[in-house]
């Protein structure tokens, strides 16, 4: 999809955990370093959060060769625990400042969340990013689910 924003990736998924487990996930330094990698050979060693309008957000992904991959971006809205946006950079190409905007929604024990990154420079970027998050997402579903089968129903 591209637009007045340029190129966007839109994704909605629905994870089996309270909208505030998943709010949390996007927000916490700790759980971010065990989700937020594209590809599940992948790891993220380093993560930080600033959650504040205007604080910083940072991710540092590594492959299974050692090199890295790197975003960072600017917190625009915070509204725990429904919605939340930022500016979004990779290191590779700077210049392309993004927009990522998350909406999380509960129904009966279950949150959705509606994923739009839009501002994409490429065509080709935007296939990479679309691939990448839904590897995110599926990482992050992992994730909750083995929190949740820890924590019980």
């Amino acid at each position: 999809m591209s637009g007045e924003f340029g190129r966007v990736v839109r994704i909605e998924r629905t994870f089996q955990a309270t909208v505030e487990e998943v709010f949390d996930a996007w927000t916490s330094p700790e759980v971010m370093r065990r989700w937020f990698h594209c590809e599940p050979d992948w790891d993220t060693p380093e993560a930080e959060v600033d959650l504040r309008v205007g604080g910083k957000v940072r991710v540092v992904m590594r492959r299974p060769d050692g090199t890295k991959a790197e975003a960072q971006g600017e917190y625009t809205l915070i509204e725990r625990p429904h919605r939340l946006a930022m500016t979004w950079t990779f290191d590779d190409d700077p210049s392309n400042e993004q927009l990522l905007e998350l909406s999380f929604a509960q129904s009966e024990g279950s949150t959705t969340v509606l994923l739009v990154n839009s501002r994409i420079s490429t065509d080709e970027r935007r296939d990479s990013q679309d691939e990448g998050w839904h590897g995110c997402l599926d990482e992050l579903e992992r994730v909750l689910g083995v929190a949740r089968d820890v924590s019980g129903p």
